[in-house]
C-alpha cells in the first residue's frame, strides 16, 4: 500500500503536469505490491512506466521522476532474475483480474449499487438518506475511479491475453463498469445512469423534466432489438434516434440540453413540491416558442404553413418532440449551423415526417434518412451533401487570398432559403439542384443577391443617402450664401437645383447596384434582378426628366418671362415625388405606421414598398416605441442644427487667414504685372477689414478671385486659360468641404459628452471614487447590498419590520446578511495577494449574529478611533453630553466606543464566575446608571483611561493565544490587574470605598479566591470578540491607508458604487437564468513555466524580476501567504515543488494567460455556491434547509450548493488544437490538464482528429467534437458536447473577472426579462476595466485612446454606445465581455458569422446579425470584467491593423447594406 499512498499524497498536494496519469498508475502501484508476492510484477510495472513516460516524458511533474525511478528499479530486478527468459503475461492478467475482484469485494461495490437501486425505485428521498449518500459519495467516487483505472490498464494489457480467457473477462467487466452511475461520462446531469450520490437527481424540477421526456404508451412502439444505452428508461430521444438515425453522442447531448431547458424554465415558474413532480404547461410553451421562434417567423415570411396547424392543436408531448427534433438537427448540423434558414427548411420537412410517424402504432424509419445500405443516418443523407458543397466553395477561397466574389460564402447559401423558390429543392433534396451545385475550376457558381466586390464604390453605395443629404444641404447653403442671404424668388429657383442633384445622385446609386451585382445575375432571384432593372430605368428617366424641367425653369428665369409654366410643372413633379417618398418613409420608418404597412396586402402598395426598399428576411420590423423614436430624432435634429449653423456662419472663419494670404499673394503677382500693386492691395485690405465672420469669408474671396484678370501661366496645358482661376477656388474650398463632411462626428461627440454626462450622473456613475468615500458611506452598504444582491429567499431571516422596530436591529440584520458576502470578497482579495493577512483582518466584518445588539463594523473603519476617543476624554472639561457630542461627530468613533464597552462587559462576564462575576455586574451597573444620570465624568476618573486600557490590552494579548497552564495563570493575574486598575484608579473615590468595603468581595480577596482562575474562551463568538477587541485597542493605522494596493482600492470603490446604481433585483439561484461562459483559445500561454519566468532578455531582465518590481506589495503578500520570509529568493522557492507551483500561478495571474481567465470565470461558480448555500434551498422533501443560518463556512463543500451552481453555470474553454497538443505532448496540453484538475466545473472543447487509410491508399480524416472534464484523479473524461444553458457569456483569453462582480451576475441576467423597449434584450453589454495600463507606457496611451470618453471620476464609459442604446437599442460593436441569449443566437446562425476574411471582425457582425434579426442590445455599467490590452508597439500595430482591415471588410459586406436600408 505504500505506493498507492505515495501517489495519493502527490495527487492531494496538487501534482502538476503529470497528475493526469496518476489515475491509471494509481492501482498499478498498489497492485504491484500484491503481485510482488507472486512474482508477477514486471509486466504491470512496464505498462505503468510506459504510461508515465508517454504522459510526461521530461519528468517535470511533481514526484514523476521518483515514480519512474522506482518502477524502473523493480523492472530491472525482475528481468535480472529471469536471466533473459521470456515473461509469461497470462499470469499477470490473471493476477490483475483477481486483485480487481478482491478490491470490489473489500469496498462492497455490488452491495452499494443494489442499495442505491432500491432507493431510486422507492422514490423515498429523505434528509437522512441523502446525508448518508453525501458522506459516502467522495469515497465511492474514488473507489469507482480506481476500478475504472484498473480496467483500463487491463484493457491496455489485454492485447496479448487469451481472447477466450482473461481477455474475455476483462472486456465484459469493462462494459459492466461503464454502466455505473458514478463512472458514466456526462456533462452536468447524469441521465444515462442516475445516482443518489449526485444531488441533481433529487432536484424536483430535474426529475420532472426527466419524467416529461419519458416514453409514453401511446408513442409508436420501438423494435424489440433496439438497445437502450445506460441504465435509464426509454424516452422520446430514443424514438428520434431510431427514426432519423441521429448519432448516439448527439442524442445524449441534446437529451441533457432539453432536460435542463425544461427544468430551468420550470424553476422560474415555481418548484414542484409533489412526490412525483410535473412540469407546468407554461414551461413547455416557453421553451417551445423560444426554440422555434425563428422557424415560425420564417414560415410566416415565406407564407408557408407551419409543420403543425396551431399551437393550441398540439399537446405538450408533440411540443417536446419538435423541440427535441430541432436540437438534434442543430447538434449534428456541423457547419450547416451557420445557415439558420437552411436548418428551418430541414426541420420543416422532418417535422412533417415525424408527425406522420407519430400517428402510427409502429416506429418506422424516415424515408429521407435511409442510406443505400438500408440503415438510417441523418448526418450522411441530409448534412453531408450540404457540407460537401460548402466545403467545395470554401476551397475556392484559396486560404483567404481569392476575391470574395469568386466563391459562395455562408450568407449566399443561407439566402437561398429566403425565397419560396427554395422549396423547389424538394425533399429529400435533389442532388442536382442549383443549391447543391459544386463549383468548377473555370466557372463560378454565382452568388445569391449580393456580390462583395472589392472596390471603394461601396462607400457611396452603402451610405448613399447620407452622401446625398450632405451634398444637397451644402448646395442649398452655398446658394443662400452666394445670394447674400436674400431669400427671393430667384434664390428659391436656384435652390430648386437640389432636385436634379438628388435625381442624378440616385441614378448613380442605381448604376452602382447594377454594376456591383455582376457575378450574381445567373443565380439571383428573378424578383431581385427585376427590381434592379426597374430602379435603373426609373432613376435614369426621372433624372433626365427632372433635369430637363429644371433647365426650362432656368431659361424662364433668365428670360424674365411672366409665364412660369415649367416652374409650376417642376414644383408639381417635385411635390408629388416628395409626398410619395415621405409617405413610404412614414409607413416604413415611423413606428406608429409600421404595423399598418406590414398588414397591407394591396399589390399597388406592396409594389412601391418593394421598389423603395428591398424585401429581405432580415432587417424587418426594426422599429421602437414612439417615445424612443422621437427622442432619437430630436437628438439628431440638434446635431444637424448645430452642424449646419456652424457650417453656414462659423466654419470658414478659421480658414479666412489662409485664403486672405493666398489672394494677397495672387493680387501682388497680378499687380506687379500691371504696375498697379498699391491700388489692389489697399482695396483688398479694405475688403478684409469689413469682412463679417460668416460663410461670406469664402464667398467674397471667391468672387474676388474670379474677378481677377487671367494671368499667362507657363503650364497652360495643365491649367487652361480663361478659367477664372478655378483651381485656386477649388483649393480654397477643398478643406472646407472636407471639414463639412467630417464635422458631423465632431458635433456628435460634443453632444454625446453633454448628454452622456447627464446620463452618467443620473446613473450614479462615479459617486464613490476614492477609498475615503468608501469609508464614509460604508454604513449604508449592507442595506443597499441586501436590497439589490440578496434574493428574497435569503432575506427571510430578516426580522419582520414593524412600526416599532428599531433601526439598529434592522441595520444589524442587514449587516448579518452582508457579512458573509463581504468577507468572501476580502478573502478573494487575499487569495489574489492584493492585501496582506493584517489587512484582511482589518477589512473583514464580524458575522453580527452574536448577542451584541449594535452593528460591528470592519476594523479598518474603527482603527485608532478608541485612542482618539481617549484623547477627547482626557481633554474633556465639560459634561458627559458635551463629550459624547464630540465623539458622535465621527459616527465610527461612536460605534467603536460602544462596541468596546459592550464587548468588554461580555468578555469579562464569560471569563469569571462567583465573586468576580458579581464585581463585573456591579461595575457595569454603576457605569450604566451614571450614563443615564449624565454623571459619567464624575463617576470615572477619565485621566486614568490609558492605564486601564493598557491592562485590557495585556489581558487580551494572552487570551488570543491557545490555552496553556502558564497562559491561564498569567491571564488570571491580568484579570486581577484589570480589577485593581478599574477599582482603585478609574472609579471615583466614593465608589471605590463602596467596593473596598463590600463584604463578599473583601472576603474573596482576603482568601485569594478573587480571580484565582478564569474560564478560558471557548465559545467562537467570545474568541472572535477577544481577537477583534485586541485589534481595536492596538491598531493605530489610518483607515486611509487600508488597503494599500491600488487595484484592491479600485475594485472596492467600484463595487461599493455599484450597490447604489439601478439594477434588477436578484432572483434565488434556483430561479435565476442559467448561463455559460465561453472562452476561445488557440495556442496562447496557459501558464508560465519556471524556465520562462527566469530566462533573461537582452537587457538581463526576467519576467519574474519585472513582475516583482512593478508589483512589490503583491510579491510581499504572496510570500506571506505561502509562509515565506520577505528575504526569500527565487532559488529557495524552487526547492519546494508546492511553492514553485504557486510561484508559477502568481506570475501567470499577472499576465494575459488562460490561467488568469479561468480563475476569474470560476468566480461565477464560487459566487453561485455561496449564494445558494446561504439561501438554504429546500429540495422539497422536508424542511431541514429552512433554518436561519448566515455563515458561509463550508459552503464550498455543500453538495446541494455545488449541484445548484453546476445546474446554473457552465464554463467551456474552446481549445481548438488541444487534441493535437496532447498528441505532441506539448506543455500547453499538460497545463490545460492541470487547470482541469484544479477546477472541477471547467470544460474543454476541442476537435479530435482520427486518421485512417482508405481503400485507394489515401489517408482520410474523421473529425469529432469533444467536450472533456477532469475526473476525480485529474484525467480527461469525455462527457457530452455542447452548452446547455439559455445564456452565453462570450469572453476572450485576455479577460479577467472578480468575485464581487460575479455576485451581480444574477442581477444582470434579469435584464433579459426587464423592459428595454418593444423587444426583450438578446445581448447584454458590460463595462471593461483595462488592467494592463500600468504595465507599459505605450499600453497606457493605447488604453486611454481606446476608452472613448471618461465620465464622472474614474469610471470610463463609451458614451456614444450609451446614447445609441438609450434611443434605438442598437450597438453594432458589442465588444467581447457581453452576455448573449444563447437560444436566440444558435437558432439564427450562431454568435458570430464565419465566412473567411469578410467576417474577420466577428464581434461587429454579431451585432449586425442580432439587430437585423430583431434582437435588442443593451449596455450596463453596474458590473465589470477585467480586460487586458496589447502592451507592445508591435502588438498594438497588429491590433490596429486588424481593426482597420476589419472596417474595410465591413464596408464590402451585405450586412451594412441591409442595415443601412432599414435605418
Amino acid at each position: 500500500m505504500f505506493m498507492i499512498l505515495f501517489i495519493m499524497r502527490l495527487y492531494s498536494a496538487g501534482n502538476q503536469k503529470s497528475v493526469v496519469f496518476l489515475m491509471i498508475c494509481l492501482q498499478a502501484g498498489e497492485m504491484s505490491v500484491y503481485c510482488n508476492s507472486g512474482g508477477k510484477l514486471c509486466g504491470v510495472c512496464e505498462q505503468a512506466y510506459s504510461m508515465a513516460q508517454n504522459l510526461d516524458p521530461s519528468s517535470d511533474g511533481r514526484g514523476v521522476l521518483q515514480f519512474k525511478t522506482g518502477l524502473m528499479s523493480v523492472i530491472k530486478q525482475k528481468l535480472a532474475k529471469r536471466d533473459g527468459a521470456s515473461i509469461d503475461r497470462n499470469r499477470d492478467f490473471e493476477h490483475l483480474l483477481e486483485f480487481y475482484q478482491r478490491y470490489k469485494r473489500r469496498h462492497r461495490v455490488d452491495d452499494i449499487q443494489r442499495e442505491e437501486q432500491k432507493f431510486r425505485e422507492s422514490g423515498n428521498f429523505s434528509t437522512a438518506n441523502l446525508g448518508e449518500f453525501e458522506l459516502r459519495s467522495p469515497e465511492m467516487k474514488k473507489v469507482f475511479a480506481t476500478l475504472r483505472a484498473l480496467v483500463y490498464v487491463m484493457e491496455a494489457l489485454s492485447k496479448d491475453a487469451d481472447p477466450h480467457g482473461a481477455g474475455r473477462h476483462i472486456m465484459e467487466e469493462l462494459q459492466r463498469i461503464k454502466t455505473v452511475g458514478e463512472l458514466t461520462s456526462y456533462n452536468i446531469v447524469p441521465l444515462e445512469a442516475p445516482s443518489l450520490s449526485n444531488a441533481f437527481g433529487v432536484f424536483p424540477e430535474v426529475r420532472g423534466a426527466m419524467s416529461a421526456i419519458r416514453y409514453a404508451e401511446h408513442y409508436p412502439r420501438l423494435p424489440a432489438d433496439f438497445v437502450i444505452s445506460g441504465e435509464r428508461d426509454v424516452d422520446m430521444f430514443d424514438l428520434l434516434e431510431y427514426v432519423f438515425g441521429f448519432q448516439n453522442d448527439n442524442v445524449r447531448n441534446q437529451r441533457e440540453n432539453v432536460v435542463l431547458a425544461i427544468a430551468n424554465a420550470q424553476s422560474r415558474l415555481g418548484i414542484p413540491l409533489q412526490a412525483d413532480p410535473k412540469i407546468d404547461e407554461k414551461a413547455i410553451n416557453e421553451v417551445f416558442l423560444k426554440v422555434l421562434d425563428n422557424y415560425i417567423k420564417w414560415c410566416k415570411y415565406l407564407r408557408k404553413r407551419l409543420a403543425w396547424n396551431s399551437i393550441e392543436a398540439i399537446n405538450r408531448d408533440r411540443k417536446l418532440f419538435l423541440v427535441s427534433l430541432y436540437y438534434l438537427i442543430w447538434g449534428e448540423a456541423a457547419n450547416v449551423r451557420f445557415l439558420p434558414e437552411c436548418i428551418c427548411y430541414i426541420f420543416h420537412h422532418m417535422a412533417k415526417e415525424l408527425d406522420a410517424i407519430l400517428d402510427h402504432g409502429e416506429a418506422n424509419r424516415a424515408a429521407s434518412c435511409i442510406t443505400e445500405s438500408g440503415s438510417v443516418s441523418f448526418l450522411e443523407q441530409i448534412i453531408c451533401p450540404i457540407y460537401q458543397t460548402i466545403a467545395a466553395e470554401a476551397e475556392r477561397n484559396n486560404n483567404g487570398k481569392a476575391a470574395h466574389s469568386a466563391w459562395r460564402n455562408y450568407d449566399d447559401f443561407n439566402e437561398y432559403f429566403w425565397s419560396p423558390a427554395c422549396f423547389e429543392l424538394s425533399w429529400p433534396m435533389k442532388e442536382h439542384s442549383s443549391f447543391l451545385l459544386k463549383p468548377k475550376k473555370s466557372k463560378r457558381t454565382g452568388k445569391s443577391t449580393f456580390v462583395e466586390h472589392r472596390t471603394f464604390l461601396h462607400i457611396y453605395r452603402s451610405f448613399h443617402r447620407l452622401w446625398i443629404f450632405l451634398a444637397l444641404m451644402f448646395q442649398a447653403l452655398a446658394i443662400i450664401a452666394f445670394n447674400h442671404g436674400d431669400m427671393s424668388l430667384d434664390t428659391f429657383k436656384e435652390m430648386l437645383s437640389v432636385g436634379p442633384s438628388f435625381a442624378i445622385m440616385n441614378f448613380i446609386e442605381s448604376c452602382l447596384d447594377v454594376l456591383l451585382m455582376f457575378g450574381a445575375y445567373s443565380t439571383a432571384r428573378g424578383m431581385a434582378i427585376s427590381r434592379l432593372v426597374i430602379r435603373f430605368f426609373w432613376c435614369g428617366l426621372s433624372s433626365v426628366f427632372v433635369t430637363y424641367l429644371y433647365v426650362k425653369v432656368l431659361e424662364e428665369k433668365n428670360q424674365r418671362n411672366s409665364d412660369s409654366f415649367h416652374f409650376r410643372i417642376y414644383i408639381l413633379v417635385l411635390g408629388v415625388y416628395a409626398a410619395l417618398r415621405f409617405f413610404l418613409a412614414l409607413m416604413l420608418k415611423f413606428p406608429a405606421c409600421h404595423a399598418l404597412s406590414d398588414m397591407s396586402d394591396q399589390s399597388f402598395f406592396q409594389f412601391f414598398k418593394w421598389i423603395y426598399q428591398e424585401r429581405y428576411y432580415v432587417g424587418r420590423g426594426l422599429f421602437e416605441k414612439m417615445s424612443d423614436y422621437c427622442r432619437y430624432v430630436l437628438y439628431w435634429l440638434v446635431i444637424f442644427a448645430c452642424k449646419f449653423t456652424f457650417a453656414y456662419f462659423l466654419q470658414a472663419s478659421y480658414h479666412v487667414l489662409i485664403s486672405h494670404l493666398l489672394i494677397m499673394h495672387m493680387i501682388t503677382i497680378w499687380g506687379f504685372a500691371l504696375k498697379q500693386e498699391r491700388l489692389y492691395t489697399s482695396e483688398y485690405h479694405f475688403l478684409v477689414i469689413f469682412n463679417p465672420v460668416q460663410i461670406r469669408p469664402l464667398v467674397k474671396p471667391t468672387n474676388t478671385i474670379r474677378a481677377l484678370p487671367s494671368l499667362p501661366y507657363s503650364w497652360h496645358d495643365l491649367i487652361s486659360k480663361n478659367n477664372n482661376n478655378v483651381l485656386t477656388i477649388a483649393s480654397l474650398w477643398a478643406p472646407v468641404v472636407a471639414i463639412y463632411i467630417m464635422d458631423i462626428h465632431i458635433w456628435y461627440t460634443i453632444l454625446s459628452a453633454v448628454v452622456g454626462g447627464v446620463m452618467g450622473a443620473r446613473a450614479r456613475l462615479g459617486e464613490i471614487r476614492s477609498i475615503e468615500m468608501v469609508h464614509k458611506r460604508f454604513e449604508s452598504f449592507p442595506a443597499a447590498f441586501v436590497k439589490n444582491l440578496v434574493s428574497p429567499q435569503a432575506q427571510r431571516m430578516l426580522p419582520n419590520r414593524h412600526a416599532s422596530q428599531e433601526a439598529q436591529d434592522m441595520n444589524k440584520a442587514y449587516a448579518a446578511l452582508f457579512a458573509p458576502f463581504w468577507n468572501e470578497i476580502i478573502k478573494s482579495l487575499r487569495e489574489e495577494d492584493y492585501i496582506s493577512n493584517r489587512e484582511m483582518d482589518l477589512l473583514s466584518i464580524p458575522s453580527n449574529t452574536g448577542s451584541l445588539r449594535l452593528v460591528q463594523w470592519p476594523l479598518f473603519l474603527l482603527s485608532s478611533k478608541i485612542l482618539l476617543a481617549v484623547d477627547l476624554a482626557l481633554d474633556c472639561k465639560d459634561t458627559q453630553a458635551d463629550l459624547w457630542n464630540r465623539i458622535s461627530k465621527d459616527e465610527y468613533m461612536a460605534y467603536a466606543v460602544q462596541e468596546c464597552y459592550y464587548s468588554v462587559e461580555k468578555i469579562l462576564h464569560s471569563l469569571v464566575d462567583g465573586e468576580g462575576r458579581l464585581w463585573v455586574e456591579r461595575i457595569f451597573r454603576e457605569i450604566n446608571n451614571s450614563i443615564l444620570e449624565g454623571s459619567l465624568v464624575i463617576t470615572l476618573r477619565l485621566e486614568k483611561l490609558p492605564h486601564v486600557l493598557s491592562r485590557f490590552i495585556a489581558l487580551f494579548g494572552l487570551l488570543i493565544q491557545n490555552e496553556t497552564p502558564v497562559l491561564a495563570n498569567g491571564a488570571a493575574k491580568a484579570v486581577y490587574a484589570v480589577y485593581e486598575a478599574v477599582t482603585h484608579d478609574l472609579l471615583s473615590s466614593d465608589l471605590r470605598e463602596q467596593l473596598d468595603t463590600w463584604n463578599i468581595l473583601a472576603r474573596a480577596r482576603n482568601e485569594r479566591r478573587l480571580f484565582s482562575r478564569i474560564e478560558w474562551p471557548k465559545d467562537p463568538e467570545i474568541k472572535e470578540q477577544v481577537k477583534r477587541l485586541q485589534l481595536l485597542l492596538t491598531v493605530k493605522d489610518s483607515a486611509a491607508n487600508i488597503p494599500k494596493n491600488l487595484e484592491a482600492r479600485r475594485r472596492l470603490e467600484f463595487f461599493s458604487n455599484s450597490l447604489f446604481m439601478v439594477m434588477p433585483l436578484a432572483k434565488p439561484v434556483s430561479e435565476m437564468t442559467p448561463f455559460s461562459v465561453f472562452t476561445p483559445y488557440y495556442s496562447e500561454t496557459v501558464l508560465y513555466s519556471s524556465s520562462e519566468l527566469r530566462v533573461e532578455n537582452e537587457d538581463g531582465i526576467s519576467i519574474l524580476f519585472y513582475l516583482q518590481k512593478i508589483f512589490p506589495d503583491e510579491w510581499e503578500n504572496f510570500l506571506e501567504r505561502i509562509g515565506r520570509a520577505e528575504s526569500t529568493g527565487d532559488a529557495d522557492l524552487q526547492e519546494s515543488s508546492g511553492d514553485s507551483l504557486e510561484l508559477r500561478f502568481w506570475a501567470s495571474y499577472r499576465g494575459q494567460t488562460l490561467a488568469r481567465t479561468v480563475r476569474g470565470m470560476m468566480y461565477y461558480r464560487r459566487a453561485l455556491m455561496l449564494q445558494s448555500y446561504l439561501e438554504r434551498r429546500s429540495l422539497g422533501v422536508d424542511d431541514y434547509s429552512q433554518t436561519n443560518f448566515s455563515t458561509s463556512q463550508g459552503f464550498e463543500l455543500s453538495r446541494e450548493a455545488r449541484a445548484q451552481a453546476d445546474l446554473k453555470f457552465t464554463y467551456v474553454v474552446s481549445c481548438q488544437i488541444y487534441g493535437q497538443q496532447k498528441q505532441k505532448k506539448a506543455v500547453e496540453a499538460a497545463d490545460i490538464s492541470l487547470l482541469l484538475q484544479r477546477n472541477e466545473a471547467l470544460r474543454v472543447a476541442f476537435i479530435h482528429v482520427e486518421e485512417s487509410d482508405s481503400s485507394d491508399g489515401q489517408v482520410s480524416h474523421e473529425f469529432y467534437s469533444k467536450l472533456v472534464k477532469a475526473d476525480i484523479h485529474g484525467k480527461d473524461q469525455d462527457p457530452v458536447e455542447g452548452l446547455n444553458n439559455f445564456v452565453v457569456l462570450f469572453l476572450l483569453l485576455s479577460h479577467d473577472n472578480y468575485l464581487e462582480e460575479a455576485m451581480k451576475m444574477r442581477n444582470l441576467l434579469e435584464e433579459f426579462r426587464a423592459n428595454h423597449g418593444i423587444r426583450p434584450p438578446t445581448i447584454l453589454g458590460v463595462r471593461e476595466n483595462v488592467f494592463t495600463g500600468s504595465v507599459f507606457i505605450v499600453s497606457l496611451v493605447h488604453v486611454q485612446s481606446r476608452n472613448k470618453l471618461c465620465n464622472i471620476g474614474p469610471t470610463c464609459v463609451s458614451i456614444s454606445t450609451q446614447l445609441v442604446l438609450m434611443h434605438r437599442w442598437v450597438r453594432m460593436h458589442y465588444g467581447h465581455p457581453d452576455v448573449f441569449d444563447r437560444v436566440f443566437h444558435i437558432t439564427r446562425g450562431g454568435i458570430s458569422k464565419a465566412s473567411r476574411v469578410i467576417n474577420i471582425s466577428e464581434d461587429i457582425f454579431a451585432g449586425f446579425n442580432t439587430t437585423l434579426r430583431q434582437g435588442n442590445i443593451t449596455h450596463h455599467e453596474y458590473i465589470q470584467v477585467g480586460k487586458g490590452r496589447d502592451v507592445g508597439l508591435n502588438q498594438i500595430a497588429l491590433f490596429e491593423g486588424k481593426v482597420a482591415g476589419g472596417n474595410g471588410e465591413q464596408v464590402l459586406s451585405r450586412d451594412v447594406i441591409q442595415a443601412w436600408a432599414t435605418i
